[in-house]
């Protein structure tokens, strides 16, 4: 059946309930249950069910606690009101899963709904605007229970919401499907860097002996460097909100930075302020967190590395940032690998400082001392690792262009505009 019509909506209170996060602390973490909290949200559909902390749940989780396949959970309190009303879909969970005070969880007790339809719904423009609207305001500052029983949301028949979903759950596979190959192509590149240059069974090892050094036993015609010898850092600019505008150089921030290091694309904004030279970088280089903005240092010197972000573009990155300059020809991909190493963020780390916002100094980079190998070695394992990252860059720009196209769907889908077909009659 051809489906192309704008469906009857329905309040939220008529097909599901609500029940709010627990309230836990710092001396809460350790081993347990994994946590929904809000800093996992970001931009994705459903939660990193490996990166989530964990709560002791003794006296703090129930079973009620307890998330389910098919809820969706909300952002219900933040000081970035931006982050209010974003929603994760719950798909699967592969172990106990619960989430924070900070959060909503949403779960239909209607049979005519197919709870993945309504977790695409949730992230258009039409349902965010449904949630300012209920909320009295251009932004709200909390979501609660009461806005989004209010909520009115599209109610298409059983068949045509499973339709709907199914065309956009294509687009997410493709992704997951590409994010996985990303994952074991950046382990096969870390465990090549730890092979040949932590534990030092590089090729023909064997023949080389192990001689003493400042830093251990070390091979025999290896030097001890520090990262002085082979690179030096400038911090990006200090901006404030008036040089963001919609038109400018695009700027790398701290959130396009993952914790223990890699680049998130989708953080990145236009700066049309005042900046220096030195300031900017180019795709390819390094650029590392020189802060978190808090006291865990989770982000706080971890590297990434530069992706194409549009031709003949300068790039700018923000004050938070560190752009590390390769001095003479060692290859950035073996600093890039090295900085990921928790032994040189450990060290890093040592050299932060600050009451409430952790901050490395230049010196917490230029200091650290490591095994500097013989140079055709190095240049075997750019040789060797570079089409890895290369083929990691072409898999990013693909999840860029499906997300776009999805996106672009999503609103001409669920608002009934796009004739589709069901199996229904």
């Amino acid at each position: 059946m051809a489906t192309k019509a704008k469906w009857q909506t329905k309040k939220l209170s008529d097909l599901a309930e609500f029940r709010n996060g627990v309230n836990y602390n710092k001396d809460s973490f350790g081993e347990g249950v994994k946590v929904v909290g809000v800093s996992d949200f970001q931009d994705y559909t459903k939660p990193r069910y490996d990166e989530l902390e964990q709560i002791n749940p003794d006296g703090i989780v129930t079973e009620r606690n307890i998330l389910r396949n098919g809820d969706i959970v909300f952002v219900r309190s933040n000081g970035n009101r931006k982050l209010i009303g974003r929603s994760l879909f719950i798909e699967n969970p592969p172990e106990e899963i619960t989430h924070s005070a900070f959060t909503i969880r949403l779960r239909f007790v209607s049979s005519e709904v197919y709870p993945k339809f309504y977790a695409y719904c949730f992230r258009t423009p039409l349902i965010r605007q449904g949630l300012t609207a209920q909320g009295g305001g251009t932004n709200i500052s909390n979501l609660n229970q009461n806005i989004l029983n209010s909520l009115e949301v599209p109610f298409p028949p059983l068949p045509v919401q499973q339709r709907i979903a199914s065309i956009l759950s294509a687009y997410d596979e493709l992704i997951e499907n590409s994010q996985r190959r990303i994952k074991i192509l950046e382990q096969m590149a870390r465990n090549l860097y730890r092979e040949w240059f932590v534990h030092f069974r590089f090729p023909n090892h064997a023949k080389t002996p192990m001689v003493d050094s400042p830093l251990g036993k070390i091979p025999k015609g290896w030097e001890v460097k520090k990262l002085s010898d082979v690179l030096s850092v400038d911090k990006g600019v200090s901006y404030n909100g008036a040089g963001l505008t919609e038109d400018g150089n695009p700027m790398v921030n701290l959130k396009n930075i993952l914790p223990g290091g890699g680049f998130r694309r989708d953080a990145t904004k236009p700066y049309s302020g005042n900046f220096k030279p030195r300031h900017t970088v180019k795709h390819g280089d390094i650029i590392l967190a020189n802060t978190d903005l808090t006291q865990a240092g989770q982000v706080v010197a971890s590297p990434a590395i530069i992706p194409r972000l549009g031709k003949n573009q300068t790039i700018l990155i923000s004050h938070h940032l560190f752009a590390v300059r390769i001095i003479g020809q060692v290859p950035a991909l073996f600093v890039y690998h090295l900085m990921l190493e928790e032994k040189f963020r450990g060290f890093a780390k040592g050299y932060a400082i600050g009451t409430t916002v952790l901050g490395l100094p230049k010196e917490a980079v230029l200091h650290f001392a490591f095994p500097f190998p013989h140079p055709s070695l190095l240049d075997a394992f750019s040789q060797w690792v570079k089409p890895i990252h290369q083929e990691i860059e072409t898999l990013n720009e693909r999840i860029d262009n499906l997300r776009k196209t999805r996106d672009l769907l999503l609103p001409r889908l669920l608002s009934g505009q796009m004739e589709l077909k069901t199996d229904a009659n």
